[in-house]
């Protein structure tokens, strides 16, 4: 299983949201450059990354996702409000190795689709789910569309891969997250990324064997020494021990 050590960007300063309120994030006081450049010491094969500010419709920090970019060491799935195809085209032009896209893959799916065809396995289709529903536009809007649809609407696009997020996913009830989150990669054919549900090396034990998943985005644990990033790539790619036969 692929492990995505995850950057959140706003203002220029490494953050954490909880469930995507913008105007309530934990600053973490760390170089974001030397974050990125840490992952890749650790042995991560890649990183995510999102501008926090693009999502809310600023300007981001333009500069310091290049420098990230440039000197990560490892690709970078970055993401942040896409909204047209030159925009994606731009950041794959500047390094980026995959784009991620969600409000945009809503409002207009003909784009993501042209995107798709014309970067293929670049594009990266992220699926936000609340009380069952779609998520939209920064996590504030519910789509019309249900989760399942969404994501076989896309089944014949070379997506790259499908993240999905459980927003409503507790510590206290992470099964129920994983049966939801295991359901909706069912409609997947693109590799499935799980968000949301590594708190823990446990977290990223029990993950790896639920089926459809090959990959987790891990954020905050990281941040906040929940997890060391050594030991969770130590697991996410631990073979599983010999069975014994039984005649």
């Amino acid at each position: 299983m692929m492990i995505y050590p995850t950057i959140e960007l706003q203002n220029g300063r490494c953050v954490s949201l909880h469930r995507g309120r913008l105007e309530e994030p934990q600053i973490w006081h760390v170089d974001p450059v030397a974050k990125a450049h840490s992952f890749a010491e650790d042995g991560a094969e890649w990183m995510h990354l999102t501008e926090l500010d693009w999502v809310a419709g600023g300007m981001g920090s333009d500069d310091l996702v290049k420098t990230i970019l440039r000197n990560s060491g490892i690709p970078v799935q970055l993401g942040g409000g896409f909204r047209s195809l030159d925009q994606i085209a731009k950041w794959i032009d500047l390094g980026a190795g995959r784009i991620v896209v969600g409000s945009f893959a809503v409002h207009s799916p003909d784009l993501v689709k042209a995107a798709a065809k014309r970067f293929p396995d670049q594009i990266v289709l992220t699926v936000d789910v609340f009380q069952g529903g779609l998520m939209s536009d920064g996590w504030r809007s519910t789509a019309a569309i249900r989760p399942e649809d969404f994501i076989a609407a896309f089944r014949e696009d070379p997506l790259a891969a499908v993240i999905i997020t459980d927003i409503d996913a507790d510590i206290a009830d992470s099964d129920g997250s994983l049966g939801l989150v295991s359901h909706l990669a069912e409609s997947a054919r693109a590799p499935v990324i799980a968000r949301g549900l590594s708190w823990s090396l446990d977290d990223i034990a029990r993950l790896k064997y639920v089926p459809h998943i090959s990959g987790a985005i891990i954020g905050r644990a990281l941040f906040d020494k929940s997890i060391d990033l050594c030991d969770a790539l130590a697991v996410a790619n631990a073979r599983p021990g010999p069975t014994a036969q039984f005649i």
